[in-house]
């Protein structure tokens, strides 16, 4: 049974950083050729719909939205079975509730569709 839970959310002024983590159960992090799992980190602002920010492939690649490339870092810790997204120089329109998603394929970008889905952690970003 996947099981994604996010955590690391908060409340801080424009500017800030903050990191998120999502704790990973049901499956490994590192590559597998017969079970490789693609991880993501969605965002959804207040009365919008939720949008991918950034992936990352057991191999390694990632891809990021342009709202926060070179802003935003996904990495991963295989053996904490933990995934990260380092979110740095916040600003408001960062606010929203932040997803840790998770789905079973080898080309990974934040387009794709996902089937696993934490409970999300929220962030507020205040000007």
């Amino acid at each position: 049974q996947v099981v994604l839970v996010e955590s690391g959310g908060g409340s801080v002024p424009a500017g800030s950083s903050l990191t998120l983590s999502c704790a990973v159960s049901g499956f490994a992090l590192t590559y597998n050729p017969y079970s490789t799992y693609c991880m993501g980190w969605f965002h959804q602002a207040p009365g919008k719909s939720r949008e991918g920010v950034a992936a990352s492939g057991a191999d390694g690649t990632t891809t990021y939205a342009a709202a926060v490339k070179g802003r935003f870092t996904i990495s991963r810790d295989n053996d904490k079975h933990t995934l990260y997204l380092q979110l740095n120089n916040l600003r408001p329109e960062d606010t929203g509730k932040y997803y840790c998603a998770a789905v079973q394929r080898r080309d990974c970008s934040h387009s794709n569709p996902f089937l696993y889905w934490g409970p999300g952690t929220q962030v507020t970003v205040s000007s």
